[in-house]
């Protein structure tokens, strides 16, 4: 009976240290911030492309990449970025774990990869890897006022 009463009292004491951190929990997990950018699956994104005479920007991730998780909490929370992406292009985003056959139709190796695609469904370029929300936004704005045609990204960002 005495074990009874210690092992109750030791469960309780446990369970009241622990209820703080379930309730931490459950309410950050409300505030985590989301991101503005209108993402698009590949299909529907290539057809509204298409549909509104847009380039499209192909962002490929994955929950366990951590600059994938990066880019999410700062690239694409920056709003220079939201603006530039919702405004000029048709944004996708490729779940590499979900969307094999679009993974495997871009070739990609490794994660994060964004691609730029133009109004006739060609592939522009890519850039792999993380990129800042500098970067991108810089990136964007090269590829959005065609400046690839007529010269190299290094070009066009000493011209800035």
């Amino acid at each position: 009976m005495i074990i009874m009463k210690i092992n109750s009292r030791w469960i309780s004491f446990i369970l009241l240290l622990l209820i703080p951190f379930f309730l931490t929990r459950a309410s950050s997990a409300g505030t985590e911030a989301v991101s503005k950018v209108r993402w698009h699956t590949y299909s529907e994104g290539m057809a509204l492309s298409k549909e509104e005479n847009k380039k499209v920007f192909v962002y490929f991730w994955a929950e366990w990449c951590a600059y994938c998780t990066k880019m999410a909490k700062e690239t694409f929370m920056n709003p220079d970025v939201v603006e530039y992406l919702n405004n000029s292009f048709v944004s996708i985003k490729v779940d590499y774990d979900r969307e094999q056959n679009v993974v495997s139709q871009f070739g990609i190796r490794g994660l994060p990869t964004s691609f730029f695609i133009n109004e006739t469904g060609d592939q522009i370029g890519s850039r792999p890897g993380y990129i800042s929300a500098n970067d991108l936004t810089s990136t964007l704005k090269y590829i959005h006022t065609d400046s690839y045609k007529t010269m190299t990204l290094k070009m066009f960002l000493k011209n800035k």
